[in-house]
């Protein structure tokens, strides 16, 4: 995989983001979702970097980067850090200003990079998510059985990451397998990829600490861009599966126009791992929205 890309580590405040480069054109940033690593994007990266200058990385916490441990607060797994590192890795490549195509964890990164950052930002496509605030006060029985890690993960420290350093194979493929289309959706190379980086030192808390920041202090942080009517002011398209808990609990182009200014999007018929789902359909969206 990813033969084409050249990979560089980036130093910020101590802490290593791995990143991977290929192609030429316009700066087109990739984000990637949990359970997962850049390695997400193997079926859509080559395509991409026919036309854009494609930059990924592995966020803080997960694949290859560095696992910043714990801290009060949660801050330092926080999408307004994990933003300034997207952010640092984008300039460290020569880019001042980027185009954005996120997923999960990494479109909540993406969505707070589009709001702290904005200059910075052209247009922003983000994969199988509502507004996380939204969320969390609209969760149902429903959604809440669908996406139990949500609720498992920010339970005080240390049961869920003792329970997931145990079996850090079974906790990927009890998250990821469980979903629309099982297992079966996923390369097994690359499920061994996302295996391999779950079992290393340090992920389970990470893991941990990126969702109960997501709980408290991003949430905080989304009251109060709410407050002052703060909103993405980019184009932004909002892509997600129509078999997927996402779209059976939330209205969410509905969500996102409370947030955005310049909307469009669609649900497509997968599950929440669009990019490995249905690549052909993800690409075709991608090339009709970003510019070349």
């Amino acid at each position: 995989m990813f033969d084409n890309f050249s990979t560089e580590t980036v130093l910020r405040e101590g802490l290593e983001l791995r990143t991977w480069r290929g192609g030429q054109g316009p700066a087109l940033l990739l984000l990637h979702g949990h359970p997962q690593t850049h390695v997400m994007w193997h079926r859509v990266a080559d395509e991409l970097a026919t036309r854009f200058t494609v930059v990924m990385m592995d966020l803080r916490g997960y694949g290859d980067s560095g696992r910043p441990g714990a801290t009060a607060g949660h801050g330092a797994h926080s999408k307004r850090e994990m933003a300034r590192d997207a952010l640092a890795v984008m300039r460290h490549h020569g880019f001042e200003r980027f185009q954005v195509l996120a997923h999960d964890r990494g479109a909540r990164v993406a969505h707070r990079l589009g709001l702290d950052h904005a200059e910075a930002v052209e247009n922003m496509m983000l994969l199988d998510i509502a507004p996380t605030l939204a969320m969390y006060e609209g969760t149902t029985e429903a959604f809440a059985r669908a996406y139990w890690h949500w609720f498992f993960l920010i339970q005080p420290s240390p049961l869920p990451e003792t329970l997931i350093a145990s079996d850090p194979v079974g906790y990927v493929r009890g998250v990821m397998g469980k979903r629309h289309a099982g297992l079966a959706a996923f390369d097994p190379a690359a499920l061994a990829e996302y295996e391999r980086c779950a079992a290393l030192p340090g992920t389970a808390e990470s893991i941990c600490e990126d969702y109960r920041a997501s709980a408290t202090l991003d949430l905080e942080h989304d009251r109060l861009d709410a407050a002052r009517g703060h909103g993405l002011s980019m184009p932004l398209r909002v892509l997600w599966g129509e078999h997927g808990a996402v779209a059976a609990s939330f209205a969410v182009l509905d969500l996102w126009r409370e947030r955005a200014s310049q909307l469009s999007g669609r649900a497509l018929p997968c599950g929440h791992y669009i990019a490995e789902e249905a690549p052909t359909l993800l690409l075709q969206e991608a090339f009709d929205f970003f510019r070349s």
